[in-house]
């Protein structure tokens, strides 16, 4: 055999090319980056969602714990309200349990929102819009008195000795006047109300009570003019409200259409008279009832039940 020298023959060995296995390797590194990015982006976001719903959240409490203690300041300055008048002492009183009663339902709210919120508001407002209408009763009684004291100080100055003893004379018959139409009033004792089952016993729960017994004893009286009497009675939920069996049920009242949840007339003979008056209704609440009877134009009693 010939031979040959190692370089008569040519080897081109050329290396492998990875251009393409980096450029996707790259490209994986790239989208990993930019989802990671993303990630962090939507974690940031939804950190300061749960931020601003838990501020919103403590901002809500914040201002329904503020709407309480305004009411309950309202109710200390309606305690510091005094009437002589019977009617402004009983409507006064009326504000007062509906003060009392959003105090109650501020404090047990459980699930607020921004609609309640405005809702309770709405009441305190109401309620602000009677408390000022209240002082200025007030302020109106108080001129009116002054005024009236002024001129009765003038009179006073003005008259003789005759007309002092003519007044004496005159308030003396006004005074026996004021006690035989006071001795002719009729009263009630033994006001009671209570709840009644279907069956007809006593009901202590809500859920139990089918309808509402008001029950009373008409006092004797020699003095009082025998005859038909219509007796009526209001009853005053736990929220407020007078009950009523049907809308437009009102009688007069002190010149004015006060509601009523039930009435029964009686024949008054002079002797003491047991009296019950029945208001059926339908969905009573666990609370307080507060009942006010009322006949000859006056409210003659009052009481009231707790349901559980």
């Amino acid at each position: 055999m010939d031979n040959y020298q190692e370089n008569d023959y040519n080897y081109d060995y050329q290396q492998p090319d990875n251009t393409g296995g980096n450029k996707s390797l790259m490209g994986m590194k790239i989208v990993i980056v930019i989802l990671l990015v993303v990630l962090a982006a939507v974690s940031v976001l939804y950190f300061m969602s749960v931020q601003r719903s838990r501020a919103d959240e403590a901002a809500l409490r914040e201002s329904m714990d503020t709407l309480q203690v305004q009411t309950q300041r309202l109710m200390g300055d309606m305690d510091n309200l005094k009437f002589d008048n019977d009617t402004l002492n009983r409507n006064l009183s009326y504000e007062r349990h509906k003060a009392d009663s959003l105090i109650n339902r501020l404090k047990s709210e459980r699930q607020a929102s921004y609609a309640k919120l405005r809702q309770y508001e709405r009441e305190l407002g109401t309620l602000r819009t009677t408390m000022r209408g209240f002082v200025r009763q007030i302020d109106s009684l108080n001129r009116l008195n002054q005024k009236l004291v002024g001129e009765n100080l003038n009179y006073k100055k003005e008259i003789t000795g005759l007309r002092l003893k003519t007044e004496a004379a005159v308030e003396t018959a006004q005074e026996l006047n004021q006690k035989v139409a006071r001795g002719s009033q009729i009263k009630a004792r033994n006001i009671l109300l209570k709840a009644v089952q279907k069956n007809g016993k006593d009901a202590t729960r809500a859920r139990q009570a089918v309808r509402l017994e008001v029950e009373l004893v008409l006092t004797s009286n020699e003095l009082a003019n025998h005859g038909d009497r219509m007796i009526y009675v209001r009853i005053i939920s736990p929220e407020g409200y007078n009950l009523q069996e049907s809308q437009g049920q009102v009688f007069d009242f002190e010149g004015q259409n006060t509601p009523f949840s039930a009435s029964r007339s009686v024949d008054y003979r002079g002797d003491d008279l047991p009296v019950s008056v029945f208001y059926n209704g339908t969905g009573f609440n666990a609370g307080k009832y507060t009942v006010y009877v009322y006949m000859d134009g006056l409210m003659i009693g009052t009481n009231e039940i707790i349901l559980k």
